[in-house]
């Protein structure tokens, strides 16, 4: 049992589109209700990439304040936030919905935000804009949102997972690794 999980949830269906966003989000919500359910945790971390990002974010302002546990931590890698929009005056419908919906979004939540890029301002996929039009929904919302850009060959939207620098901040950010080492010495 893990009183503190890391909740990573893949789909095989990784189609955009705001209407798939919500209806895995509804999908995470059964998975949520189930997992919490069976191992009764009271807080957990969350990390998603691309779509999971957007999946997380509907999941948090439409499901999680019907559960009384603490998301403490979030990390999104390479969430396209206003989908294949590079200009924020251009908000789509689901960033509107984001924005208008983030008082669902817990005070208390440590907010991480990585994007890549290979060409300055895209990682050949999301473009950097759509990533950083996160800071809409939850800079200023939650406790805390950072916002970090890697870049290099290993900076591919695809590749952003496996990417050694975003391997890192994940364990140093999400899963403690740094306050764990100290706590040793």
């Amino acid at each position: 049992n893990d009183n503190e999980p890391i909740i990573v949830i893949g789909f095989e269906n990784n189609k955009d589109g705001y209407s798939n966003i919500k209806k895995q989000a509804k999908m995470v919500d059964a998975a949520f209700e189930n997992l919490q359910g069976k191992y009764n945790f009271n807080n957990f971390k969350g990390l998603g990439h691309s779509n999971g990002g957007l999946i997380y974010t509907a999941f948090i302002e439409t499901y999680l304040g019907s559960y009384d546990v603490e998301l403490k931590k979030l990390m999104t890698i390479g969430t396209p936030y206003n989908f294949t929009e590079t200009n924020i005056n251009n908000k789509t419908e689901m960033l509107a919905d984001f924005i208008k919906n983030r008082e669902n979004i817990p005070t208390t939540l440590a907010m991480y935000s990585v994007a890549g890029t290979i060409t300055y301002d895209s990682d050949e996929l999301v473009p950097d804009a759509s990533v950083s039009a996160g800071k809409y929904i939850y800079q200023g919302q939650a406790a805390h949102y950072t916002e970090t850009t890697v870049t290099g060959a290993d900076a591919q939207h695809s590749d952003l997972p496996t990417n050694d620098e975003v391997v890192s901040l994940v364990q140093e950010r999400l899963v403690d690794r740094q306050n764990q080492r100290n706590q040793r010495n």
